[in-house]
């Protein structure tokens, strides 16, 4: 990409895009460009194609998305759909009208199915049944995957998927009530410990196995992708690492400093036993992820909002 060229990222708030931001900035790309809600809703068809007419940005990163943990993901399956399908389908096809030739869609490894061989290769896309709880977010963003290619075949697009593992990281979500499992577990034994309490709670039996990517990361995998003009096909980023939700709870409780006891509650669903991302095709495209979870985890916790209301410490 030219380090002048206008750059859209949409969803610039959210933590993906956020980390988008903070590396296109680090790498001198001056004009990128970015929309409020309250100044473009990416579910209004009418206003994005005519922002995205008027604007006509060389390069856009699709960020935005409607996201949330297992049980947002399980009760809100309507509005997960919906939103994600409205969000992509209104990007994708605005960028093609408006004559944007290069973008870039993130998606997310829930996309693979739910018991497919490990590690997961971009190739086991729609050879088994998905996870249930997250199925309506997973069909969502397999159309925009399937969006992009078939503009790509048909228009000759060069718009390209990406599908980061799970990601934390600045600007994540901490509500324990819709947040993926690493920020509920730093909010959880953050609390706990302010509390004094003797335990917390971790959802599910503790077995599941999961890959943890810090955002900025993939954001910096992302510009890889567009520095090398990179216009293949799908692009699994990950660290090829993973770890037990038991291993996890204990790195967080290290990091936030609790000293009880980790409880775990198997009435609370596990969801996919295993998650690891095959992550050779990016390797070979001369990227791999430089930050360990427990350096990522600290960077994390350093920058979590619900700490500015803990006691200072003197």
């Amino acid at each position: 990409m030219d380090k002048n060229a206008k750059i859209y990222v949409a969803g610039h708030r959210g933590m993906v895009g956020s980390a988008l931001v903070r590396r296109l900035k680090a790498g001198g790309y001056a004009n990128v460009l970015t929309r409020t809600h309250a100044e473009l809703d990416l579910l209004d068809q009418k206003a994005v194609h005519a922002f995205l007419a008027a604007e006509k940005p060389d390069y856009s990163f699709i960020a935005a998305a409607k996201v949330g943990g297992i049980q947002a993901n399980n009760v809100y399956r309507a509005d997960f759909l919906y939103q994600n399908l409205m969000i992509e389908a209104n990007l994708i096809h605005g960028a093609h009208v408006a004559g944007v030739q290069r973008m870039m869609f993130l998606g997310s490894s829930c996309i693979y199915p739910r018991d497919c061989p490990q590690p997961i290769k971009e190739d086991y896309l729609l050879t088994g049944p998905l996870e249930q709880t997250n199925e309506p977010y997973a069909i969502a963003k397999i159309a925009g995957i399937k969006l992009c290619e078939t503009y790509n075949a048909q228009h000759g697009r060069q718009y390209v998927s990406v599908m980061p593992t799970n990601l934390y990281g600045p600007n994540d979500n901490y509500d324990l009530n819709n947040s993926h499992v690493l920020p509920a577990l730093l909010r959880k034994a953050h609390d706990a410990r302010e509390r004094g309490d003797a335990e917390y709670v971790v959802w599910g039996s503790g077995t599941p196995r999961r890959e943890f990517l810090y955002v900025d990361d993939l954001a910096d995998a992302c510009v890889h992708l567009a520095e090398h003009d990179y216009s293949g096909p799908l692009v699994n980023i990950g660290t090829g690492v993973d770890v037990t939700i038991r291993e996890l709870a204990a790195s967080v409780m290290e990091v936030v400093g609790f000293k009880g006891r980790i409880v775990f509650d198997s009435s609370k669903p596990d969801g996919t036993p295993r998650k690891l991302m095959d992550v050779s095709r990016l390797a070979g495209l001369g990227w791999r992820a430089r930050t360990s979870l427990q350096d990522g985890l600290r960077l994390t916790y350093d920058t979590a909002p619900f700490r500015e209301a803990a006691t200072p410490q003197i």
